[in-house]
This record gives C-alpha cells, sequence and structure tokens, in this order.
C-alpha cells in the first residue's frame, strides 16, 4: 500500500507529520510516536468506511477526537466542545461506530542469548466499550499493516474488554494483560516530583539504622523498602515493589517530595559505574520523578540548597475541649465534634450521619465544570442508572447508592478529657512533659528522642484512675460480658488533617480481649502521641504539645474477607479526574499500608465507568469478576463521599480505608484528606 501524506499542508500545522494509509515500519513509528510511562507510542484511527487508517504524529496531535473532527470530519473546535460527551459516545462506545481509536507502544523484551527483541501492543483508551468483533477487527487491520517480523499483542483496556476477549483464541487475537505487561517495571512513579539532594543507598535495614541519626534533610534515601519512621529528607527511592497507598508514599505525598520504585539502583550504583570513581552512593544527584519517566543525574558540584518548603510549614489545630465530654457511640458524633474526640472519630460520625439522613448534596463534585463539559452530571446519572439527570432527583439517587454499597462502623469513642484526666493524675507524667517542652522549646533535639520513650515507658505503666477506667469500661459492657475482640485505635486531632495525615504514626491495637487489656491498649494509644517521631513530626510544622490530645476509638473486631485503601484520585497523574486508586488484600486494610504484602491495585473510572487492574500483587491472580464489580461501586461511593468530605475544595481527594465481611458487605473504617 503506498504511503500518503495527510492532505493538510505541513507548514499550516508546525510541520505535520501525520500519515494516512501506510503501512507501519518501525523507523515511521519512531518518526512519529512520543514518549509515555517511559516507552515510545503512536495514536492511530482506523476509519471503517474508508477502509484507511491514520497514524497520527503525537506532538501535533495529542488527542484522538480532536484529530477526527477537526481533520477528517471538518468540523471546528468549538463544534467539538459544545457537544464532546456525544461525540466522544460515537467514537468510544457506539457498537456500530465508524472509528476505531487506539495507541500502538513499543516494548522490549530480552532473549536467552541477552539479544533485544522489539514488539508492539495494541490498546484503546480505558473508557473505550469496544465488544469482542471489534476487538478483533481492530487487531486484525493493524497486524495486516504492520512489518511482519514485529509481534503484535492487544492489551484489553479495562475489565469488560477482557470478558469481550475470553471468547476470541488468542491464535487469532494473541493479548497481554496490563499487569504482565508492566510487572515488572524496572522504574515507576509513586510520587511525582524533583529534587536535589544527597543520594544515600542502603541496602539492607542494618546499614539504614546505622546511619539514620544522621540523615538529613537534603539526602535522597534509597532502600528496597524504607522504614515507616524515616525521617523528612528530599526524596525516596524503593528499590523493591510497593503501592502508591504506602505509608511511606503518604508520607512523601503530603511532604511533596518525589518517591519512585528504581529496581535497577544496585546496578547503577555498583563500584565503577560513576565514571571510575565508585557508585552513586554519596554524590549529588538531581532526581526527577513523572509519570512518563524516573530519572537520577549526577551532578558535577553540590547544589546551592535551600531550606524545603516544609521547613515553614505551619499546620493549625482548634483548642481541644477537655471539658465534660461523655463517651459517646460513633453514630452521635459529628464533624464538629473533632476538637473533642478527634478528626478520625469525628468523621465516622458523620459517615453514620450521611448514610442515616442522606441528606447531604453528595453530587457536588460532578457538579463542577469540566470545560468543555458543563459538568459531568450526565455521565454521574449514568453511574447511577438514573434516567432523570435533574439535580434533585441525582442528590436523592447518589444519595441512595452511597447508602446501599456502604456502612459505617459500630464503636464507642472515648473523648479527649479522659486521656487529660488520666495525664494529670500522675505527677510524673506532668514532670515528664515539662522536660519535654522544654527540650523543644530550646531545640535540644538530642534529648528529645530519650524524653519521649522514657514518657511512654511511664504512660503504659501508671495505673488508669478509677473514675476513667468506669468511663471505659462501661462504654462496651457486652463487648467485655462476651469475651469478644475488640479493636482499639487512635483518634487524634493531629491526625487526618489536611497537609498532616500522620499516616501510620500513631498505634492501634487489634487484638484486645477483656477489660484489663482494653486499658493496656487504650494506654499504648495514648502512648503513641508521646513516640520520638509524632513527637518531631508535628513540631516540624508547628503543632504545640499543649495543643495535642488523643481520643480513642473502642470497637468490635470484625473479621475481613478482603481489605484495602482507595484514594479519590490517581496518584501517579494528579490532573486525572476520572480515576479512583483501590489497593486491596486478604484480611485487614492494614496489610496494604504496611507493606507486609503487595496489594492488587486497580483504577476505576468514575467518569465514563470501566475498571481495569494495575497490579495483582502477592497474591499472583485477579479477583474474580464479580468482586471487581463490587470495587466499581465502591469507588464511586468514594468519589461521592468526596463531595460531602473534602475540606473546602470538591476536587480534594479522600483517603478511606475499608473492608469486606464474609458476607460481601463494605464497611468504611476511616476516611480522612489524601495529602497531595
Amino acid at each position: 500500500m503506498t504511503s500518503t501524506l495527510d492532505r493538510t499542508d505541513p507548514a499550516e500545522t508546525g510541520g505535520d507529520r501525520t500519515v494516512v494509509g501506510a503501512n507501519l515500519t518501525l523507523p515511521l513509528f519512531r518518526t512519529l510516536s512520543g514518549v509515555l510511562a517511559g516507552h515510545p507510542y503512536l495514536k492511530v484511527v482506523v476509519d471503517r468506511h474508508t477502509c484507511t487508517w491514520h497514524l497520527l504524529d503525537t506532538r501535533v496531535h495529542p488527542f484522538h477526537v480532536n484529530y477526527i473532527a477537526t481533520r477528517i470530519l471538518g468540523m471546528t473546535v468549538d463544534e467539538l466542545d459544545a457537544d464532546l460527551d456525544a461525540f466522544n459516545a460515537s467514537v468510544y462506545t457506539d457498537p456500530d461506530r465508524r472509528f476505531l481509536l487506539g495507541v500502538l507502544s513499543l516494548h522490549t523484551d530480552r532473549a536467552a542469548d541477552g539479544t533485544e527483541c522489539p514488539f508492539l501492543v495494541l490498546e484503546t483508551t480505558e473508557a473505550d466499550t469496544m465488544h469482542g468483533a471489534l476487538l478483533e477487527e481492530f487487531y486484525l487491520y493493524a497486524r495486516g499493516r504492520l512489518d511482519g517480523r514485529l509481534p503484535l499483542l492487544l492489551k484489553p483496556a479495562n475489565h469488560g474488554q477482557e470478558a469481550e476477549l475470553a471468547s476470541i483464541p488468542e491464535a487469532v487475537v494473541p493479548r497481554v494483560l496490563s499487569h504482565k505487561l508492566f510487572g515488572d517495571r524496572t522504574r515507576t512513579c509513586l510520587n511525582p516530583g524533583q529534587a536535589e539532594g544527597r543520594l544515600r543507598h542502603f541496602r539492607t535495614m542494618a546499614a539504614y539504622e546505622a546511619a539514620a541519626a544522621d540523615l538529613g534533610w537534603a539526602d535522597i534515601v534509597a532502600m528496597p523498602r524504607l522504614p515507616d519512621d524515616v525521617p523528612r529528607v528530599a526524596g525516596f527511592i524503593n528499590t523493591t515493589p510497593i503501592t502508591p497507598l504506602s505509608h511511606t508514599n503518604v508520607l512523601a505525598s503530603g511532604w511533596g517530595i518525589p518517591n519512585a520504585i528504581v529496581r535497577d539502583l544496585d546496578a547503577l550504583d555498583e563500584p565503577g559505574t560513576l565514571d571510575g570513581r565508585g557508585g552513586l552512593d554519596g554524590t549529588w544527584v538531581r532526581y526527577r520523578v513523572s509519570e512518563d519517566a524516573v530519572t537520577l543525574e549526577p551532578l558535577a558540584t553540590p547544589p546551592r540548597l535551600t531550606k524545603p518548603a516544609w521547613h515553614q510549614q505551619r499546620i493549625r489545630i482548634d483548642t481541644p475541649l477537655i471539658d465534660e465530654a461523655p463517651v459517646l457511640a460513633l453514630h452521635r458524633l459529628r464533624r464538629a465534634d473533632r476538637d473533642s474526640y478527634g478528626t478520625k472519630a469525628a468523621n465516622l460520625g458523620e459517615l453514620h450521619h450521611v448514610l442515616d439522613s442522606r441528606t447531604a448534596d453528595l453530587t457536588v463534585f460532578h457538579a463542577r465544570p469540566r470545560p468543555p463539559r458543563r459538568d459531568l452530571l450526565g455521565h454521574l446519572a449514568a453511574r447511577l442508572g438514573e434516567r432523570d439527570a435533574s439535580p434533585e432527583r441525582l442528590r436523592a439517587t447518589a444519595a441512595q447508592y452511597v447508602a446501599d454499597t456502604v456502612r459505617a462502623p459500630a464503636g464507642v469513642a472515648l473523648p479527649f478529657r479522659l486521656h487529660h484526666l488520666f495525664l494529670t493524675s500522675s505527677p510524673a507524667l506532668q514532670q515528664g512533659i515539662g522536660k519535654l517542652k522544654m527540650a523543644l522549646e530550646l531545640e535540644a533535639f538530642d534529648l528529645v528522642d530519650p524524653l519521649c520513650l522514657n514518657l511512654q515507658q511511664l504512660v503504659r505503666a501508671t495505673p488508669v484512675p478509677p473514675d476513667v477506667t468506669r468511663a471505659i469500661t462501661s462504654a462496651v459492657p457486652r463487648l467485655l460480658a462476651d469475651g469478644r475482640r475488640m479493636v482499639v485505635r487512635s483518634s487524634s486531632n493531629a491526625e487526618d488533617l489536611p497537609g498532616f495525615s500522620a499516616a501510620g504514626i500513631y498505634d492501634s491495637v487489634t487484638t484486645v480481649r477483656g477489660a484489663e487489656q482494653l486499658l493496656d491498649a487504650v494506654r499504648q494509644v495514648w502512648a503513641s502521641l508521646l513516640s520520638p517521631r509524632s513527637v518531631r513530626l508535628r513540631h516540624e510544622v508547628g503543632i504545640c504539645l499543649d495543643d495535642t490530645y488523643m481520643g480513642v476509638i473502642v470497637q468490635e473486631y470484625l473479621p475481613a474477607s478482603l481489605g484495602g485503601v482507595l484514594v479519590t484520585c490517581n496518584p501517579t497523574r494528579r490532573e486525572d479526574f476520572r480515576n479512583v486508586y483501590v489497593n486491596c488484600a486478604p484480611g485487614s486494610p492494614e496489610h496494604v499500608v504496611d507493606d507486609t504484602v503487595l496489594p492488587q491495585q486497580y483504577l476505576y473510572n468514575t467518569v465514563e465507568g470501566g475498571g481495569r487492574t494495575l497490579d495483582v500483587g502477592t497474591a499472583g491472580e485477579d479477583l474474580p469478576a464479580p468482586t471487581r464489580a463490587a470495587l466499581a461501586r465502591l469507588a464511586l461511593t468514594g468519589r461521592l463521599l468526596q463531595s460531602h468530605f473534602s475540606t473546602g475544595d470538591p476536587d480534594d481527594a479522600l483517603d478511606i480505608e475499608w473492608l469486606m465481611t464474609a458476607e460481601g458487605d463494605f464497611r468504611l473504617v476511616q476516611i480522612r484528606p489524601y495529602a497531595r
């Protein structure tokens, strides 16, 4: 087939090299392609009416639909924008569509003898609902116009396409799933950003612990798995896989520092790899992390460094209320009670109210303008299965959808008042806290850690006053009488805050039975407020020790078949307003955030619908289709709750911990701002 240039004058488009109707060779691919996630890629459009395909110059045509509308159909951009959603439906969801849209990306495999073997992968956009026959047609069309020496695989873009391909033999349409294609990716973005600093590479935890006291804000710390108590530094590097929802990446996000998986760092840091002088460890580097690339660039001379922005960051918390606040059931709390019971308890109380009253407007996120769209309410109506897209009807349907999908946990909240009574009952505690405050004021940081550790031991050993004991034990008489297992969680006024999530710095105890263990667990949670790490992190952002109190949540332990975390954004692509990121693992949500397992990871599109598997994690296999469909409902529920729980801006993402019971019910155990 003869190659013909697109009819548009290249002079008018800045040198557009878009090609129509040509067979694709590797040199032509490289001429037209851009780079996404480290791989060269090329946008393609198949016109089924004319039986031709268009190979788009990526620099000139970043969007398929713009090209089709303006270059093939002769529309103006204004005409396209005026009816964009209908146009998108005609090319992405119409089963009889004229155009097939996709991307060809170039990958490399390595043969047994070490030679590199290039191959191409064809995929559609994530929102595309191509049925099996169209997927087969698209693949065969591309296969017939490619160099026969280049293997071509089809990658289904979502779970729906995976199901559609199930009936088509792989001999007809060879395929690869996303998590298998990218499971061994050498470098992966976790939190985008850039830093210049001194690389500190630790191959073992022992090596890290030996040097931890000397780490400073200008260091970039690299190791297989960073500990949760890592200090504030300039950047993180993980040399083994973790999830973007791990505690350390939540810290990286909140601190605004780059974080990535760099599996080849050990090889880069071998002696003699840096101009014969040795490895990268201890050298100054420029570290860049984006969705498209992760790079480490040695610097010839140390950069001129200024203290990072978090040195000036100050978090304001309201004055804690330590007067006569009673022990209350969670469902009796509202968000305004955070100054007496802590943010976590207050948010769970607010969740009870949202589910029970069904009066909250959960459509605010979708009602925002998304230029050129006026709003996303039409999409929301489609996701909810609601024909009536009037604002009043959508609000009612959204509230019902959320109430039908999730439940709030039962439990009781112990107020700050009990913590205050406990602290003031012990002169030794008061004296120790006074010494710690003085050390912080004088910035005598060499004294802070030992003072904190001594105080923690004292908290755990100090008897609980009788009136405080009665208040705690009388709050859960049924659980104590039956010997049921309980969970005791932190609920401080210095956690789950915008700009200060405090992820992982306070204790929870999940194996509590009986009154004695309950009191011990409450004291352990109280003591975590005085850990060296929590004291140091709060001091860095200006949270005064005098203003910090710990509330406690006591709940019956609920066995979970599946647990996890979702954030109502795409952590590695902040401008993406469509997707919700879900991680899960068998059992407790803690398994996801503490890196004891690598979770199964999913993205769910809450605008056009659909989901896709990013990683099957330690489990080694994907979840069953019915469970994935249930997670899609959970993802949309998280997006709807964002409208109510976001602080100020409806686009502010939420971080939600959840579990699924053996019966398949979802329980939300924590809602907090996601640090961005």
